[in-house]
């Protein structure tokens, strides 16, 4: 039928089977992804071929108890939607009709008969996203209220009963309440790539927050009633005592979501009315593990590769919690790892694994202490040692010693730039003489919010406001384009949809030994570092926005002025 009506080429028609039977891809959504056929075109030939009407969804709002009929996570996982209830017929939009097994699964679920009809894939999903609120669990917690007498018999569960997967969550499965609320609590957290999930107990109630891009976003929450059941179920998940009430514990435990394989690190924290729960997603597939892709700027780039290339010395990450640190490291890490290098790394907790590297888990609770496993990994013939955190002044005290004695040691130290890394390290009980021969590269570093890609526009900022915020032309950068989100439905209306690093880098140049040495301020240590070559912070982040890739506000939110 495209071929009769010319929406198509045969060579076109050729190329996209040829791919949908390498790939498996679908021929229809192939010819739209080519560019060969619009979504509209594609919809009202289906709709003749089939004999099924075709419908546009893009304002429909739909009736809560009709989408209770689908659930949410079937309805993303075949792209299809409940549009109305007619006597015992649900007419039901869907971009692929001919999926048999997406019928077969509602089928199973609802006691009407389907009628289907087909929409633009597109606004089909737009429509979902709008009518559903983008929250799994919601329909759940309301249909758990009144189950509270049967929750109550699940706080003793005995065997750890790991998830399978997480983005497999069929309505109308035989697993408990509970057990399938903390599926649908870290599910929603996936779906919304969240950095950390907090539960949070009070007096009358149960606060359920997710950090998404930094900020923390409040979901839906169930009764206070579950409370005890749901700690419960994350302890036996973590491998934690549930019949442990009074002390703070740690744990972790991985799920599949999505074919990838993710893990959680858990902490349990007493409080007045219960315990906090805040898990930690640490998601492997989402580490980028390759300094190019992680958007340096030139000069933090080329000083970052000539550190890497040093036989010895120390490289020091500095920066706030959640500002990115870890996957930097990890990611000099990946660039140092060869075959011909042994490289040892001493962390509280691992949070990735990496093949090739030799990674230790300091135990405090047993006297095992970043001091203690650098001294240890030091006897084991190390080239490159990566120590988690530079919390005190023993651990700073080996650190350098190995950094003068032939290792190459990666860290992370707490100072608000990377010029104050010098006096922080003097101020830690290290000899100025030791701290210029060690350091090797200072860098701090920050993550912005990344404006929306699909709400962005360009934005005129007046020359007196650039001149305020310190912009300086770049020379890599030819026409700056400043924008702002209006924010949509991809963004949730904030304008916002992931996070950029900006990174300030300084290498220690001969001009800053005379400084380090007379126990120079960060101040004058920085204004030297500038007039070897260094970007600032602030310059670095200018740069972000003058790409396009996050706003001004953010640039001036999370940088001080130089």
């Amino acid at each position: 039928m495209l071929l009769e009506q010319k929406l198509v080429t045969e060579e076109q028609l050729r190329e996209c089977i040829a791919l949908h039977r390498s790939s498996g891809q679908s021929l229809p959504s192939l010819l739209v992804e080519r560019g060969y056929l619009s979504e509209e075109d594609l919809v009202i030939t289906l709709s003749e071929q089939l004999g099924i009407p075709h419908i546009r969804v893009a304002h429909y709002s739909i009736p809560k108890e009709v989408l209770a009929e689908v659930p949410e996570t079937l309805a993303r996982q075949y792209l299809m939607l409940p549009v109305s209830v007619t006597g015992d017929v649900l007419t039901l939009a869907m971009a692929d009709p001919l999926n048999i097994m997406a019928l077969d699964d509602l089928r199973m679920l609802i006691s009407y008969d389907i009628e289907p009809v087909v929409a633009v894939a597109s606004e089909l999903a737009d429509a979902i996203e709008r009518n559903y609120g983008g929250d799994a669990a919601e329909n759940l917690y309301d249909s758990l209220v009144g189950q509270d007498s049967d929750a109550e018999k699940m706080e003793e569960l005995k065997e750890q009963d790991d998830i399978e997967d997480v983005s497999k969550l069929e309505a109308g499965s035989e697993d408990e309440p509970v057990k399938k609320l903390a599926r649908l609590i870290l599910f929603n957290a996936l779906e919304r790539d969240a950095s950390d999930i907090h539960f949070e107990p009070f007096e009358k109630l149960i606060r359920i927050r997710y950090r998404v891009d930094g900020t923390l976003e409040e979901a839906k929450a169930p009764p206070k009633s579950l409370q005890h059941n749901i700690i419960a179920r994350f302890k036996i998940l973590a491998g934690c005592r549930i019949d442990e009430h009074r002390l703070p514990q740690d744990g972790r435990f991985r799920i599949r979501y999505k074919g990838r394989e993710i893990d959680f690190r858990v902490g349990f924290l007493p409080t007045k009315f219960g315990e906090k729960i805040v898990l930690r997603v640490l998601d492997q597939g989402n580490l980028t593990l390759d300094l190019e892709k992680l958007g340096f700027e030139p000069q933090p780039m080329e000083a970052f590769a000539e550190a890497l290339k040093m036989p010895h010395g120390m490289i020091l990450l500095t920066g706030p919690t959640g500002s990115g640190k870890t996957t930097t490291l990890y990611s000099a890490l990946h660039e140092l790892n060869r075959v011909e290098s042994n490289l040892v790394t001493v962390e509280d907790p691992i949070e990735y694994e990496l093949f090739g590297v030799n990674q230790v888990q300091v135990q405090s609770a047993i006297g095992f202490t970043f001091a203690q496993a650098l001294r240890q990994i030091l006897r084991q013939d190390p080239d490159v040692v990566m120590v988690g955190e530079i919390r005190d002044g023993e651990t700073a005290d080996v650190a350098v010693k190995a950094a003068l004695t032939g290792h190459l040691v990666l860290s992370t130290l707490h100072t608000n730039d990377a010029p104050g890394v010098f006096p922080r390290l003097i101020d830690m009980g290290i000899e100025p003489f030791l701290v210029q021969s060690s350091v090797a590269l200072a860098a701090a570093q920050r993550l912005l919010k990344r404006v929306c890609a699909e709400c962005k526009e360009p934005i005129m900022v007046p020359q007196d406001v650039l001149d305020r915020i310190q912009f300086k032309p770049f020379d890599y950068i030819e026409k700056p384009t400043f924008v702002r989100g209006r924010g949509c439905g991809k963004c949730k209306e904030t304008g916002y949809r992931g996070r950029v690093a900006a990174t300030e880098v300084l290498l220690n140049w001969p001009e800053i030994h005379p400084l380090v040495l007379k126990n120079a301020t960060g101040y004058e240590i920085k204004e030297a570092a500038i007039r070897c070559g260094m970007k600032s912070l602030r310059q670095n982040a200018l740069a972000k926005a003058a790409k396009g890739l996050s706003s001004i506000e953010q640039v001036l939110e999370h940088t001080m002025e130089d």
